[in-house]
């Protein structure tokens, strides 16, 4: 195969799971239990597609442009596209259509569960990962945005802003990000510095495992 990356790249990602389809000989990869990405091996186990999800007119588009991407292998073919795993469709080019394809499953998603596979609070903090975590507060997600820190019986400003008003999954699918709710919902215990790494470490860990900005969706 001319993609030995595609493995270690797909498993990367956020809430990302990898199994064997031994009925299919196709190697799956999912998010949330639906399969998003799959290399498809011959009756010699040697990888023959990669099949992935694309909107149709970006798939129309892809398949006119190269011989090696073709209708999805036993797929459903408005939606699916297998590329040769031998052929030359260029690496970068099949790492941004495994990313859409990625992107497109979590969209299927509700905000929640979104929340709930990537392991993020809407604004990129990591719930399980807080001391407060199951003792002063049940999660972002589990509460509805009513969090320790936030106001008695009101949704912290962030989760009202970017899930109650917006609509979004998360706040990366906004283009103000990090906006002025971000900068004056503060952790009091923090220096404007850490506070400021903070809010990149969030951003950061957000990246575009969440819907891209170009392409978001509001679910």
């Amino acid at each position: 195969m001319n993609y030995p990356w595609i493995d270690p790249y797909l498993l990367e990602k956020r809430g990302v799971t990898k199994d064997l389809q031994a009925d299919w000989n196709w190697i799956r990869y999912q998010i949330g239990g639906k399969m998003f990405a799959a290399i498809c091996l011959d009756a010699e186990n040697n990888p023959q597609y990669i099949t992935l999800k694309l909107e149709p007119s970006e798939g129309d588009f892809l398949r006119s442009q190269y011989e090696d991407i073709i209708p999805g292998y036993y797929m459903n073919k408005t939606h699916w596209n297998s590329v040769q795993a031998d052929g030359a469709v260029p690496d970068a080019l099949l790492k941004d259509m495994l990313d859409q394809s990625y992107h497109l499953l979590l969209a299927s998603f509700s905000k929640k569960r979104q929340q709930e596979i990537l392991g993020l609070s809407c604004c990129g903090s990591e719930c399980k990962t807080c001391g407060c975590y199951q003792t002063l507060c049940s999660g972002c997600s589990e509460s509805s945005g009513k969090v320790f820190h936030a106001p008695p019986g009101k949704a912290c400003p962030i989760y009202a802003c970017c899930v109650r008003q917006h609509k979004y999954a998360f706040c990366s699918a906004c283009e103000q990000i990090p906006c002025s709710v971000w900068l004056e919902t503060k952790d009091p215990s923090l220096s404007e510095k850490a506070f400021q790494a903070a809010i990149a470490e969030r951003i950061e860990r957000m990246g575009c495992e969440t819907t891209n900005k170009e392409n978001r969706k509001q679910v």
